[in-house]
């Protein structure tokens, strides 16, 4: 499959798709479509409503900061976000604004197949794991619909809070253990 003209078909059918919610800028991901690690956060902020990019604000320099500190490059990974436009007024979004975009990233999901997602904050969390709870759940390991799943705080709660920053950046260290235990897994079923 060619992932990056599977990705860009299905970026123009989201640009072609009136029916979606919120009017700003599509910010669609960006990264290595063959990565092992996919980053999903809740929705754009306005610095990447703006430039057109994920996690380019504060948030995101904080993300990218930990992606490099572990040995990673950020052009390694692949970064998104369930909806792909901005709230207004930063707000959460809604429960109908990610049901409308759900499909679009499950079949990113599919078209990227990463060994592990891990989703930023509570509300991508929930997104794959509805019964989780963020401040019991995050840095674990789950498999869930044949994914492997791996919960972290949103690098805005780590930004507002020392011990949420330490327990992201403890979390972060030790996402290459978990992508070896992934493997190991994978290779005795």
């Amino acid at each position: 499959m060619d992932k990056v003209g599977e990705l860009k078909k299905l970026y123009q059918e989201m640009m072609q798709n009136s029916q979606l919610p919120l009017r700003t800028n599509l910010v669609f991901g960006e990264g290595n479509p063959n990565c092992q690690v996919l980053f999903i956060g809740e929705a754009p902020g306005a610095l990447e409503d703006e430039l057109v990019r994920p996690f380019v604000g504060r948030s995101g320099q904080l993300l990218r900061k930990n992606i490099r500190q572990i040995g990673w490059k950020e052009e390694d990974v692949y970064i998104t976000n369930i909806v792909k436009r901005r709230p207004p007024e930063n707000r959460d979004p809604l429960p109908e604004e990610i049901q409308a975009y759900k499909p679009y990233l499950s079949r990113q999901i599919e078209i990227i197949r990463p060994k592990v997602i891990v989703p930023l904050g509570r509300f991508s969390m929930n997104y794959f794991l509805p019964e989780a709870k963020i401040t019991r759940d995050q840095g674990r390991l789950f498999e869930a619909n044949k994914l492997f799943i791996i919960p972290m705080f949103h690098p805005a709660a780590a930004l507002r809070a020392t011990n949420v920053m330490a327990q992201f950046e403890e979390n972060f260290k030790r996402l290459p253990l978990a992508l070896k235990k992934i493997e190991e897994i994978k290779k005795t079923n």
